[in-house]
């Protein structure tokens, strides 16, 4: 999507909790963004990054502001409720105002193509069905 992300995500064998594991995540890509523009030589978006740290934060040594301090997340309990939302994180490139593709499994950024043919993108997934320390069977559907 141009301005968000939606991704099912599964934590196994840590105690961090997901604000720390989403915050540890949008900082390495932030590293990766800032670099990449930097190679290509975006220097007016970079200083446009730059102007947006607050005065705290730029006491902190924070360098650039990439992102918006919303975060909203959902805990999948039951199968029921993650086909619904793979279905809307399909869809949701096709429809309203971002058609960004004709239909979900052509999609680039998208699973569904392999929850729908079976073949993988560019992104590896792992379908929920198969983790072998999750018993969807004791969630409460």
């Amino acid at each position: 999507m141009p301005n968000h992300v939606h991704a099912t995500i599964a934590f196994r064998k840590t105690k961090k909790g997901i604000n720390t594991k989403v915050g540890d995540g949008k900082r390495f890509i932030g590293y990766e963004i800032i670099k990449r523009l930097k190679m290509q030589g975006k220097n007016d978006l970079l200083q446009q990054l730059e102007n947006a740290v607050n005065n705290s934060d730029k006491n902190k040594g924070k360098l650039h502001e990439l992102w918006e301090d919303s975060f909203d997340w959902k805990e999948c309990n039951g199968e029921k409720f993650i086909i619904q939302k793979l279905d809307y994180m399909h869809n949701n490139p096709c429809v309203g105002k971002w058609q960004l593709s004709i239909n979900a499994i052509e999609y680039k950024h998208s699973s569904s193509k392999y929850y729908i043919c079976g073949e993988q993108c560019i992104y590896p997934v792992l379908n929920f069905r198969e983790l072998d320390d999750i018993d969807l069977h004791s969630i409460p559907q």
